[in-house]
């Protein structure tokens, strides 16, 4: 994982080449800061937990905005998520979106009054999977949104995959059953496969428990089950980090199955 991101990463020097003297004091390896992030995105611990005397907080925060304002986060997801395309393959007839909300006590650009936390600051994320649960795009609101209108947007990340297979079929739960989901997606060419309302349907029965095992992997990270970043782009730069991490994750074990080589492993990983 650190490679590709290094890969992705502008040459700096050193030091600062402005420094009148030419003896600023050296950078920070960003490998040290890249590892510093794993932790606070793991443990959901502060940046202070995490600092010590190779790396500052303040280091840590300006050195991951730097990469944010790059788009590196965003490269190293779709990366991933290429390689598992091209390796394994997405099963993108079958798509599952779901919304999961989770606590965010800083408040903070997307967060809203949670109504599953006493009206608490929460954050809702309205998640796009394929078949086998591989993150596909995702929608931040605050959580006292319902999970029916933010379908749209969260369908529109489709746009970013290129070419699509016909007859594509979106699973969802019975807080989508209504007309206008119905007219969204026979718009967009899809079908819909939605739990009804009042009637009982375990999770185990559809295709829909694929999405609700990637939010319990992401949710696993500890800083997006409870966030307390406030700004919306922080914490689309974790998500897509975790993102590239489940996607990485899931090729190594699909591969395992699908291929062999000189120094594969004797267990599955």
């Amino acid at each position: 994982m650190w490679d590709q991101f290094a890969a992705l990463l502008p040459v700096r020097p050193a030091t600062d080449p402005s420094h009148p003297l030419g003896c600023h004091r050296r950078r920070i390896a960003d490998r040290i800061v890249f590892d510093k992030l794993l932790q606070v995105l793991r443990f959901g611990c502060s940046y202070e937990a995490v600092a010590d005397s190779t790396c500052s907080a303040t280091t840590i925060r300006n050195r991951r905005d730097e990469w944010i304002n790059l788009g590196v986060f965003a490269q190293l997801k779709a990366i991933a998520l290429d390689a598992y395309d091209r390796i394994v393959g997405l099963l993108l007839d079958n798509l599952a979106i779901d919304g999961c909300i989770t606590k965010a006590p800083g408040g903070g650009e997307i967060a809203g009054r949670s109504p599953v936390d006493r009206g608490k600051q929460g954050m809702k994320r309205s998640l796009m999977i394929e078949a086998r649960g591989i993150p596909l795009g995702r929608v931040l609101a605050g959580a006292n949104r319902h999970d029916s209108p933010l379908l749209e947007p969260t369908l529109d990340r489709l746009d970013d995959l290129g070419q699509l297979p016909d007859g594509i079929t979106v699973h969802l739960d019975a807080g989508y059953d209504s007309a206008a989901t119905r007219d969204l997606l026979a718009g967009r060419g899809l079908t819909g496969e939605i739990a009804r309302k009042g009637v009982k349907a375990p999770v185990q029965a559809t295709k829909r428990w694929h999405v609700e095992r990637t939010n319990a992997w992401h949710n696993a990270f500890n800083r997006l089950q409870r966030c307390y970043e406030r700004k919306e782009s922080v914490i689309h730069a974790y998500l897509d980090l975790a993102d590239a991490i489940i996607t990485a994750r899931s090729l190594i074990r699909q591969a395992w199955t699908l291929y062999r080589w000189d120094t594969r492993p004797t267990r599955r990983p």
